[in-house]
């Protein structure tokens, strides 16, 4: 004789569903794909509500266990790119820029309003040329970065040679 499966409430959607017979005892969300989405999320967030896991992504200890799992396992995580890869986009041809004449209050500080427009992009960026996610890394290349730039701007050119062999 079989037993009748009795049927729960989702509690994200509110939809009544069958359980998955392996997970009866603990499932309280259906399978559409909100659902499952709201499911990780309530499990993250009661995970991280507990004390012994609240620092679990922070500190110097766990920067040295990514760090040994990185090294332990090399090239994780990285696209192989094809050289066959077709472009996206056709070449565009070379056209001619009118050069203009800028006054001073126009050159202002541009590339720092853009730059600080996009904080992913260059967080992104630095961790592309340095070739390491660890906000570690990140910092020390920006703080690094940052002071080539501003001898740059000072017209200083002590740090030529940095700037051919920055990451």
């Amino acid at each position: 004789m079989k037993h009748q499966q009795k049927r729960r409430k989702c509690l994200n959607c509110g939809t009544w569903f069958v359980p998955d017979a392996r997970n009866v005892r603990h499932q309280r969300y259906c399978s559409e794909a909100a659902c499952r989405q709201a499911s990780k999320a309530a499990s993250q967030r009661q995970w991280l509500a507990k004390p012994e896991n609240r620092d679990y992504f922070r500190g110097a200890e766990q920067v040295a266990r990514v760090q040994r799992w990185r090294a332990e396992h090399p090239g994780y995580g990285r696209r192989a790119g094809t050289a066959t890869a077709a472009a996206l986009q056709d070449d565009c041809p070379a056209q001619v820029i009118e050069i203009q004449e800028e006054s001073e209050a126009l050159v202002g500080d541009a590339l720092q309003d853009f730059l600080s427009a996009q904080p992913a992009v260059l967080i992104g960026l630095i961790a592309h040329l340095t070739d390491s996610a660890l906000q570690e890394d990140i910092l020390r290349s920006t703080r690094r970065l940052l002071q080539l730039g501003q001898d740059i701007l000072n017209g200083r050119d002590d740090h030529a040679d940095q700037a051919r062999h920055l990451p």
